[in-house]
């Protein structure tokens, strides 16, 4: 079966967030949340760069094994998902993760976290695929109906790819022999493990 990955060629990244916006408005994500986000590096510095960042959903997965609810679980596709009706909002998960992956909502008072949320790689949660109460937490469940991430769709420049962990990385080896320079491939080694992976 595909392991599903993702990766963002930060040559082409132009920071328009449209990946962003494709992700709350396909998921209704609340406010005060951000399931992905874009981040500039050295900014204003010569060759600064942008990426879009989310969760990675690692082959090792740090946010999983720190977890004392054990409420992560990583799916045959090698989506690292969650079970919100588990969590108790410890924030474990959050200082674990390379990647700033989890995020809690802000409309609580001081102190309290409520359920952690994430980036589900548009593949739902734990209860029946489409289902009011499965989109009510999760959002959107596009890989039950064969579709990658709205996120990656929507990218106007291609700079973020997803979908089956092979194909993105030719995909992404073909772009680098066609430039002629180094591979950045920011966050792949972090999640992945080798670049081959």
């Amino acid at each position: 079966m595909a392991r599903m990955k993702f990766l963002c060629d930060a040559e082409r990244c132009i920071e328009c967030n449209g990946c962003v916006t494709a992700c709350k408005n396909e998921n209704e994500v609340p406010w005060g949340i951000n399931r992905r986000r874009v981040v500039t590096l050295d900014d204003g510095v010569p060759g600064e760069k942008s990426i879009s960042v989310a969760c990675m959903h690692c082959s090792d997965a740090p946010c999983a094994a720190v977890c004392p609810v054990d409420c992560f679980y990583t799916t045959d596709d090698g989506v690292v998902l969650h079970d919100k009706d588990l969590c108790i909002g410890c924030g474990y998960c959050f200082y674990a993760c390379p990647f700033g992956a989890p995020q809690y909502p802000q409309q609580e008072a001081f102190g309290v976290r409520g359920k952690m949320d994430k980036c589900t790689f548009c593949a739902g949660g734990p209860e029946p695929d489409n289902s009011p109460e499965e989109f009510a937490k999760y959002g959107s469940n596009r890989l039950a109906e064969g579709k990658l991430p709205l996120c990656a769709e929507m990218c106007s420049t291609k700079a973020l790819l997803a979908g089956d962990g092979d194909m993105v990385a030719e995909v992404y080896r073909e772009r680098i022999m066609r430039r002629g320079g180094r591979p950045d491939d920011w966050g792949w080694d972090v999640a992945y493990g080798n670049k081959d992976a």
